[in-house]
C-alpha cells in the first residue's frame, strides 16, 4: 500500500475510529489511522474502563460493612491506592494492546502522531510532515474535559484525565459538577474513604434525568456522607503550604482540600485539526456538523463519536463508526438510531435508564400512566443497609407502550440493558405484566407493578 494514497484516513484511534478503520479494511479499503496519544481513546485509557475498575474498588467497602449481618467476621481492612493504580495500568495496557493488534490484523496501518486535515482529501502527519492523499477522511477525535471559566488558579485543579494517575490518594476532595462524571467520582472517592464535597449551583444532580430519579439519588448521595456545596461558584483556587488547594467561592467563603476535580462536562476535540480551513462546518460548541450518515459539509470528510456531540457514549461511537464503514466501503448503507439509547450512571446507588423521563413524555404531549416502586432489597434485610431501590415505568396511556424505564440500585446498569431490548421492540405495559417474575430478585418489580401512581 502506498503511504501517499489511501482509501480512508482515520484521525483518532478511540473506540469509534478503531471500529471504523477495522470494518473498512475488512471491506477491502486501504486504511491508515493516526493517534497522537494512546490507542483506545478516552473510554479505554482514561474514561469508562478505569472508572468502572475504581467503582468496583470502592464498592468493596460496602461489601465489608454488609458481611457482618450475614455472619462473617473479618479483620481490619486497609485500602492501598498505589496497588489499585498499578493493577489498573496493567489492565489498560492489556486492552490497548488488543485494540492495536485487532487493527493490525485487519490490515490497518497505524501511525503514532497527530494528524491535521489540509484539504478535502489530504492529511498531514505532524510527526513527519508527510502529506497523505485519502479518498475519505474520518474524524474520530472524541472530546476533552471542559475547564469552565478562566478563574485565577484554574491550572491547580485536575480533570478526569489526570485523576487515574494521581500518585497519592486525596483524602479531601472538592468536585465541581454533578452530572455523570462528577457524581461517579464523588461516590467512588467516598467509597474509598475520602471526605468529598460536591459543588452544585442548583443544589441538584443529574440534570436531564427523570425528576424522581434525581431526587432519590440526591438523598442517597447525601446519606452517604458526601457534602453538597450549594448555590455558589468558584472564584479562585490557591495552593496551600502543605500542597493542598484552597478554593474561594462566589460568596467569599473558602474550603481547603487535597485536590479539586473539575467535572463540568466535555467539549468536542476538534480544535487545531484544520477542519474549518478545509470547509467543514462546526457548530457553536465546536462540534463537527454531520448528517445521519455522519457526513460533514465536505462530502469526503466524515466524523463519528463525541466530536460530533450527538450522543456522547462509547457504544454509540462504535455503532456510528461501523455504520460509516459499511455505508461507504461495504455497499450496505445504514444509519444509527439515536432515539432510544440505554445508559447507566455508576454512582452509588447505580442508575440505569432508557427512554423518556416522565417530564419529557408529558412535554412531548403524551398522556402517561406512571408505575413506580421504592423498596429495601432483600440483601438489606440482614446487612442493615438503609439504601432503597427505585423503579419507574413511564407508559403511554393511550397505546399502553412503555416509553421509559428507570432503575436505581444494585445492578441497575445490567437490568437496563435488557429492558432496552423490550422498549426497542415496542413492549407494552401488558407485555411486562404477563411476564412471569423471577423470584426473589429486585428485577421482578419491573413485571409486578400493577397500581398506577398518578
Amino acid at each position: 500500500m502506498s503511504r501517499k494514497e489511501v482509501d480512508l484516513f482515520v484521525i483518532g484511534a478511540g473506540s469509534g475510529g478503531v471500529r471504523a478503520a477495522r470494518i473498512a479494511a475488512q471491506h477491502g479499503a486501504r486504511v491508515m489511522m493516526a493517534e497522537e496519544f494512546r490507542t483506545g481513546g478516552t473510554c479505554v485509557i482514561r474514561g469508562c474502563v478505569p472508572k468502572k475498575l475504581f467503582v468496583y474498588a470502592s464498592r468493596y467497602a460496602h461489601e465489608l460493612e454488609d458481611m457482618a449481618g450475614f455472619g462473617w467476621q473479618v479483620g481490619e481492612a486497609r485500602f492501598d491506592w498505589p496497588t489499585l493504580i498499578e493493577n489498573k495500568n496493567r489492565e489498560i495496557a492489556r486492552l490497548e494492546g488488543i485494540y492495536k493488534r485487532n487493527a493490525e490484523a485487519a490490515g490497518v496501518e497505524q501511525v503514532a502522531s497527530r494528524a491535521v486535515v489540509t484539504g478535502p482529501n489530504t492529511v498531514r502527519i505532524e510527526a513527519t510532515g508527510e502529506e497523505i492523499q485519502a479518498r475519505y477522511i474520518l474524524v474520530a477525535t472524541g472530546g476533552r474535559p471542559s475547564l469552565g471559566p478562566d478563574i485565577p488558579g484554574r491550572e491547580l485543579a485536575i480533570t478526569s484525565n489526570e485523576f487515574f494517575d494521581l500518585p497519592r490518594f486525596p483524602k479531601r476532595v472538592l468536585i465541581q459538577g454533578t452530572g455523570y462524571i462528577g457524581l461517579e467520582f464523588a461516590c467512588l472517592l467516598r467509597g474509598l474513604g475520602a471526605e468529598v464535597f460536591l459543588a452544585s449551583r442548583s443544589g441538584h444532580v443529574l440534570r436531564g434525568f427523570d425528576e424522581e430519579v434525581r431526587t432519590h439519588v440526591l438523598a442517597e448521595v447525601e446519606a452517604s456522607g458526601i457534602q453538597m456545596v450549594k448555590g455558589v461558584s468558584f472564584s479562585r483556587i490557591d495552593a496551600t503550604a502543605d500542597g493542598g488547594r484552597r478554593v474561594t467561592f462566589s460568596d467569599d467563603s473558602t474550603l481547603e482540600v487535597d485536590a479539586v476535580l473539575l467535572a463540568i462536562g466535555r467539549v468536542p476535540n476538534a480544535q487545531g485539526l484544520g477542519l474549518a480551513e478545509a470547509g467543514v462546518a462546526l457548530d457553536k460548541v465546536g462540534a463537527v456538523v454531520v448528517d445521519e450518515y455522519s457526513r460533514s459539509s465536505v462530502p469526503s470528510i466524515y466524523a463519528v463519536g463525541d466530536v460530533t456531540n450527538r450522543v456522547n457514549l462509547t457504544p454509540v461511537a462504535i455503532r456510528e463508526g461501523h455504520a460509516f464503514a459499511d455505508t461507504v466501503f461495504g455497499n450496505k448503507p445504514w444509519v444509527v438510531d439515536h432515539s432510544l439509547i440505554a445508559t447507566a450512571v455508576f454512582c452509588e446507588p447505580e442508575v440505569g435508564t432508557v427512554g423518556l423521563s416522565e417530564e419529557a413524555a408529558r412535554h412531548r404531549g403524551h398522556e402517561v400512566d406512571i408505575y413506580k416502586s421504592a423498596f429495601r432489597p432483600l440483601k438489606a434485610a440482614l446487612s442493615g443497609r438503609q439504601s432503597r431501590m427505585f423503579m419507574k415505568l413511564v407508559v403511554d396511556a393511550k397505546s399502553d407502550r412503555v416509553l421509559g424505564c428507570h432503575i436505581i440500585g444494585e445492578a441497575a446498569g445490567e437490568m437496563i440493558q435488557l429492558a432496552a431490548i423490550a422498549l426497542g421492540m415496542g413492549a407494552t405495559k401488558a407485555d411486562f405484566d404477563r411476564t412471569v417474575a423471577v423470584h426473589p430478585t429486585a428485577a421482578e418489580e419491573l413485571v409486578t407493578m400493577r397500581t398506577r401512581a398518578n
